[in-house]
């Protein structure tokens, strides 16, 4: 069967298939013009867990995901699914999260583990991480797919970034997140979910870094921000709430984060961006926060304005119990995969 004839057979009004791909749809990997790349990692984290389970929790929460897009009519025919569950990762992940974990047991307790050889064995293998993840990116942009990655911590789209630097040359990221993630090899983790923009900077092509939201942070970070010569452009979270006390508009708001960013855009997410009522199981979370709409309305007044969005991420999705977490996230892929994809032209 041809896509277009899967198409016409499809009812995307009807219960979603679980037997089926990613959002019940009824596409092959091939015929989905994106494609999620899944990384179950969470080596690093420094607070709660679960970010390891994110993948697989938003994959089946997915299922329960209406296909109507107030943005782009029919958006589901583009196709969105997910390559294979690494779970050779998770369980990677699992071994050296217990190494990481004793090692930061130690260290709150005053103990200097700084000569410990559980580093290098650490480092090794978030180094490998990357490599793998850079390798699976690569082969999804040789194809002209539009790609996603969804972790795990925050650290897992290294190798993304750099594939994309290879793929693109220049490009500027957009991060939404309650935290700067500048942080130098935090806790002696040269990839740590807490460094990852630190990293990101030591890209060549990574001319801009924009965060929004950020409401957690160090002074050392803040240091290397307003050191940046402009590299860095910060909008705090305490500062877009004064300035919409006072009267400006998120629009307006809005507007100024758009105008800082460069044409093509990278959009790296972390869930702990949102108020907390809607993560309240992210390894990290922290009061205050936007609402999910107010993201999306963000991510539209970049599409708006022509700019580009060349790939994304969504992390530090920990789906609890309950899994509400995963269930928020998976609406929040669908809507942002659909305006990634808008503004590539597809």
């Amino acid at each position: 069967m041809t896509k277009q004839e899967k198409i016409d057979s499809f009812d995307p009004n009807s219960v979603g298939d679980t037997t089926a791909g990613m959002f019940g749809l009824p596409f092959s990997l091939e015929e989905c013009e994106t494609v999620i790349v899944p990384v179950p990692w969470e080596v690093t984290v420094s607070y709660g867990g679960g970010t390891v389970y994110g993948p697989q929790a938003i994959y089946d929460a997915s299922f329960q995901v209406d296909l109507y897009d107030p943005n782009k009519k029919d958006a589901w025919k583009l196709g969105i699914g997910m390559s294979d569950m690494p779970y050779d990762l998770q369980k990677k992940s699992e071994k050296f999260r217990l190494m990481a974990e004793e090692l930061i047991n130690r260290m709150s307790n005053g103990e200097d583990v700084s000569n410990s050889p559980s580093y290098a064995a650490i480092n090794t293998a978030c180094e490998e991480l990357k490599s793998h993840v850079k390798g699976n990116v690569l082969r999804y942009l040789k194809q002209d797919k539009t790609v996603g990655l969804i972790g795990g911590d925050h650290s897992t789209p290294l190798g993304m970034m750099e594939a994309l630097a290879e793929h693109f040359g220049k490009f500027g990221i957009l991060q939404i997140d309650a935290h700067a993630d500048l942080r130098d090899a935090y806790e002696g983790f040269h990839y740590s979910h807490a460094s990852i923009m630190f990293n990101a900077l030591k890209i060549e092509q990574v001319e801009k870094l924009v965060q929004v939201g950020i409401r957690d942070y160090c002074e050392e970070e803040l240091n290397i921000i307003n050191a940046s010569n402009g590299r860095i452009k910060t909008f705090f979270d305490r500062d877009i709430k004064q300035a919409s006390y006072a009267g400006e508009t998120w629009q307006q708001t809005c507007d100024r984060v758009v105008a800082a960013l460069p044409n093509n855009i990278y959009l790296s997410f972390d869930i702990d961006g949102l108020d907390p009522k809607l993560c309240p199981n992210t390894g990290t979370p922290v009061a205050g926060g936007f609402e999910a709409e107010q993201v999306l309305f963000l991510i539209e007044q970049v599409v708006k304005s022509g700019k580009k969005i060349i790939a994304f991420d969504i992390n530090e999705v920990s789906p609890g119990a309950d899994e509400w977490d995963a269930n928020v996230a998976a609406r929040l892929l669908y809507r942002i995969a659909n305006l990634v994809m808008h503004s590539q032209g597809k």
